[in-house]
């Protein structure tokens, strides 16, 4: 569920009587019961807190009512006053009901500073730096503050937009000068969140480089670069590799250029196909199953990778397709690589050329026998996959060179199924045609099958 944002002046009796009125709810015998509460809930923090009821606030709301139905049908026993009360508190992104009744109405002593980080997360997040820099001179500890949420996220990890509450999770057009001002101010640059269940792995460069809000605004790679100007571990706290590896698992090849052009370690193949090192990967591979003598694997990080030097030069050529490295797919493709090889999503090297429109590597792959017709953990064939990109979420790599249709056509003709593709027709018109002289249709009902791959991105 989306973490909620606090009304105004919360008042905690408040909180504590909708806490009795969902155990209410939750052993009544009308089945509507949990949901009504949910909605009135929502709808009246929505209207405290001044929200146009839109449809995508709508969205939202659907979502949480949902999981906290889910959460009151999941309970192991009958749902009791803790039970709702943990389940609001961690609504709004507090561990405990203890500590959402502190942030609620916290000490007197306390409560300042609590008010003060919440003005300045605001301030960092709507990019308004005149108000982040008076509260800071009023207060220049607020730099180094921690958010009194679960996440203990600091200012500077707000301007990741990941992890912290989902109301904050957003990058104003000057996201560059607010997180210049805090690291002047003395933010820590590689001070750890409790994000994601906490570890080494939370700092805010590496939350960056794997969040979609900054990428979309097209500051990440910036934002990377002053994170290093600063002192960020270009190769993670323990000097495990992680911000490359990360943004690569996350697709953002431009940030991931970044951390390799300022001289983050690439030192195994996967990688290295990945930015592009063709040198390095001539000298890491001797055969399609064989890395040379000293060369070493990808360790495990925050995922798992495939074990053994063939299933890593495999994943090395996926990721190059994936990221648009022609002369590296070529190279290993020579050596005798698989074409069919595919990565944890089952998303092939074709997948990942067709969905980034590299033609030149698509025609290569299909040359080479790449299938057509392998389906990835969504369901999607290369076609359908590729229409679902051409739809909903563009790619581009280096050698995006072609648009959609064309590249559909190219798959088409090699005789891709065309009747893979659901749901049919598509919103776009162009391919609607193109799929239609290859014998697309009749018109279908959308699937569950790939109902999303943005977890692939």
């Amino acid at each position: 569920m989306d973490v909620l944002p606090l009304p105004p002046r919360p008042n905690l009796s408040q909180y504590e009587k909708r806490a009795k009125e969902l155990v209410v709810a939750a052993g009544s015998a009308d089945p509507g019961a949990v949901h009504s509460w949910a909605t009135g809930w929502l709808e009246t923090l929505a209207r405290l807190l001044e929200v146009s009821i839109t449809p995508f606030v709508r969205h939202s709301f659907d979502r949480a009512v949902s999981a906290i139905e889910d959460s009151v049908r999941k309970s192991p026993g009958p749902f009791a006053l803790a039970d709702a009360q943990l389940l609001i508190a961690r609504a709004h992104g507090f561990e405990s009901w203890p500590a959402f009744a502190a942030a609620v109405e916290p000490p007197v002593e306390t409560d300042l500073v609590r008010r003060e980080f919440e003005a300045a997360a605001d301030a960092v997040v709507n990019g308004d730096l005149a108000t982040l820099e008076s509260l800071v001179r009023r207060n220049p500890d607020l730099v180094r503050a921690r958010s009194f949420r679960v996440h203990g996220a600091t200012l500077l990890h707000y301007v990741a937009a990941n992890g912290v509450e989902d109301f904050r999770q957003k990058t104003p057009p000057n996201a560059l000068a607010i997180a210049r001002f805090l690291l002047e101010a003395g933010a820590e640059v590689d001070g750890l969140a409790n994000t994601y269940g906490g570890g080494k792995y939370q700092t805010t460069m590496n939350l960056l480089v794997s969040s979609t809000h900054p990428a979309d605004a097209g500051l990440q790679a910036p934002l990377v670069h002053l994170l290093l100007d600063y002192g960020a571990a270009i190769n993670g706290l323990e000097d495990e590799g992680s911000p490359l590896v990360t943004a690569l698992a996350f697709g953002y090849g431009e940030s991931a250029d970044v951390l390799a052009g300022r001289g983050a370690r690439i030192d195994n193949v996967i990688t290295a196909a990945a930015v592009d090192r063709l040198d390095l990967v001539r000298s890491f591979v001797v055969d399609p199953a064989t890395l040379r003598a000293g060369v070493p694997r990808q360790g495990p990080l925050w995922f798992t990778w495939p074990e053994g030097a063939r299933a890593q030069i495999e994943l090395a050529l996926v990721w190059a397709c994936r990221f648009g490295r022609e002369e590296v797919a070529q190279f290993l493709l020579d050596q005798g690589v698989d074409p069919a090889a595919r990565d944890g999503d089952s998303m092939t090297a074709l997948h990942w050329a067709a969905a980034g429109r590299c033609m030149d590597l698509v025609t290569l792959l299909i040359g080479r026998g790449a299938p057509l017709e392998v389906r990835n953990t969504w369901g999607g064939t290369v076609l359908d996959s590729t229409v679902y990109f051409a739809v909903n979420q563009p790619l581009s790599t280096p050698c995006s060179s072609h648009d959609y249709p064309s590249v559909i056509e190219a798959l088409l003709a090699a005789g891709a199924d065309a009747g893979a593709v659901t749901p049919f027709p598509t919103r776009d018109p162009k391919l609607n045609g193109v799929l239609r002289r290859h014998g697309a249709g009749p018109d279908q009902p959308p699937e569950g099958a790939r109902a999303s791959q943005d977890s692939a991105l």
